[in-house]
């Protein structure tokens, strides 16, 4: 199953760059080496076996843009699942890429009017904390008043933290059929393992695909996971670095065990596209059992994948 997905932004934005970080391995500094995308690049990207990422990463400049919206409308707008667009939250022409925006919007409605779209508010490591979420909040306003009537989702982006990796785990959320099914199935497994927590990452970007909890007070009400809110895109980042350094030393990242006084973390391989992170706060659970659990549950999430994740 292949889903077109629609990159666009005014030069300079940053969308190659955010492309080549979450979907081949470059890390933030290495980005300052790439040259700006020509007319159209084309990459397909597989997610959870049978879905593929038909991802259109539409160069920015001026003369490419009007072209996507005159001769090449219909072969570009046409059939779209996703439209991602970049802005550049220190861009002095605002309005131009609102303009451009509009355009997009419209002939999405016109071409694809069941796509999804969101808009990524991007490079805002640039702006001063103090300013980020009035000029965040102004930027969103702005789009949502050019999308009507088509819901936009709005995220705040920079290459240099979590963010990123945020906003591309909602939008390949957004994209993955039956998840409602596979949280079902992780919510079961996260109970018989007697698991706090269950999150999952797809191999190659390690971005969150979903995750479930149980976190509970003492007297065994439930409660919201006392961690960081951005934990699972750090942890994305994180790994991925981690995966990077080992293919830098000749070496494979398989798996991975983590102690501390509250907690047992551990991260292996789930299926041959997904990786998963169980977190154990019961001491008496061991790790040999909970590994065991762990790969008790492959087979069952291998055949979930190739029957229903389609």
């Amino acid at each position: 199953m292949k889903k077109k997905v629609l990159l666009m932004g005014k030069s300079g934005s940053g969308k190659t760059s955010m492309r080549s970080i979450i979907f081949s391995n470059y890390i933030a500094r290495d980005t300052r080496r790439l040259g700006a995308t020509i007319e159209v690049e084309h990459a397909s990207v597989r997610f959870l076996g049978n879905l593929v990422l038909n991802l259109w990463d539409c160069g920015g400049q001026h003369s490419f843009m009007e072209n996507y919206f005159t001769s090449q409308r219909d072969h570009i707008f046409r059939n779209v699942e996703v439209l991602i667009y970049v802005f550049d939250v220190e861009s002095r022409e605002i309005d131009a890429d609102m303009e451009y925006y509009q355009m997009c919007i419209d002939a999405i409605k016109q071409n694809s009017k069941d796509a999804k779209v969101f808009c990524l508010i991007h490079k805002m490591d640039l702006v001063h904390e103090d300013l980020r979420d009035r000029i965040f909040e102004d930027r969103v306003a702005q789009i949502q008043h050019r999308s009507s009537p088509i819901q936009t989702t709005c995220f705040r982006t920079s290459i240099w933290d979590e963010t990123l990796y945020q906003a591309w785990s909602s939008i390949v959320y957004a994209l993955i059929p039956n998840v409602r099914l596979l949280e079902a199935h992780l919510d079961k497994f996260c109970s018989a393992a007697d698991a706090d927590e269950i999150i999952l990452f797809e191999k190659t970007t390690f971005l969150v695909i979903s995750h479930v909890s149980k976190w509970t007070t003492e007297d065994g009400s439930a409660v919201a996971a006392p961690l960081d809110s951005h934990r699972f895109e750090k942890i994305s980042n994180i790994i991925k670095q981690f995966k990077i350094s080992c293919m830098k030393a000749h070496a494979q990242f398989q798996a991975m065990e983590i102690r501390n006084g509250r907690v047992s973390v551990y991260l292996d391989m789930l299926t041959a596209n997904t990786y998963l992170m169980m977190v154990v706060s019961d001491p008496d659970i061991q790790s040999r059992a909970a590994l065991a659990n762990i790969a008790a549950a492959r087979r069952h999430f291998e055949r979930l994948e190739e029957s229903n994740i389609r």
